[in-house]
């Protein structure tokens, strides 16, 4: 529980003077990229001073000028902070409604154009989250979601959400999946207490939605990929 509260303390100490110098930036500007590369390389280091290590494959293959749709396994509320830092490009997330209210920080979430998106099965609210992502995509900025909408209980993969598949499908953009395993136990879900070890992240080959003829086979090709990077175990 200690490294839990050191990573918040660390994280509200340097992240409310960033807060205080790029959000007037932003707003006098219009431009975003050095508040989001400050966000994301204050994420970054917090990590790595509470000694949590990510050993990262296969972002080099990702092209920092191409434009994205990345889907992720979802383990750990540590997923996020190990995870979108290292995205070689710039993107939005989609992310639930009520994180878009905390204070400064949600502000800012809604400056760097995060998606929010309700879990409460309304088909209308999917729908316009779905809208707002293609508007993202189609303004050049890629966009990441954990393809299974929720943490997994037990570490095995769980029936992946459809929405992003009708996302890639209607925007043509490439999808690139990832495997994420090892925060599973650095933070246990229904635990605040945060262990130190190493996370594995792992980008696969991008899959174009055009090389396949309907949702629910490019939903088959992705989830195959996410599982080939994950230990046997986890593929079920």
């Amino acid at each position: 529980m200690f490294l839990s509260l050191g990573l918040v303390v660390f994280y509200t100490l340097l992240g409310l003077p960033a807060a205080i110098l790029c959000v007037p930036f932003t707003l006098l500007t219009g431009n975003i990229s050095p508040m989001y590369h400050c966000g994301m390389g204050i994420a970054r280091l917090g990590i790595r001073i509470a000694g949590l290590r990510p050993t990262i494959t296969g972002a080099e293959g990702v092209n920092r000028k191409g434009k994205y749709l990345f889907l992720s396994n979802h383990l750990s509320n540590l997923d996020p902070v190990m995870l979108l830092p290292e995205i070689p490009v710039r993107i939005a997330v989609f992310i639930k409604r009520p994180l878009m209210k905390i204070p400064i920080l949600g502000y800012c979430m809604r400056l760097a154009g995060f998606i929010p998106v309700d879990r409460k099965g309304d088909v209308e609210a999917a729908r316009a989250s779905v809208r707002t992502a293609l508007d993202v995509l189609q303004s050049g900025i890629s966009v990441a979601s954990f393809v299974e909408g929720t943490r997994s209980p037990d570490g095995r993969l769980l029936p992946f959400k459809k929405g992003p598949f009708y996302l890639a499908l209607e925007a043509g953009v490439p999808i690139i999946p990832v495997s994420i395993y090892g925060t599973e136990k650095m933070m246990r879900k229904g635990s605040l207490a945060i262990r130190r070890g190493r996370a594995h992240i792992i980008f696969h080959e991008a899959i174009s939605p055009a090389d396949y003829p309907d949702r629910d086979s490019l939903m088959a090709a992705v989830r195959a990929a996410i599982a080939s990077g994950l230990p046997e175990w986890m593929r079920a």
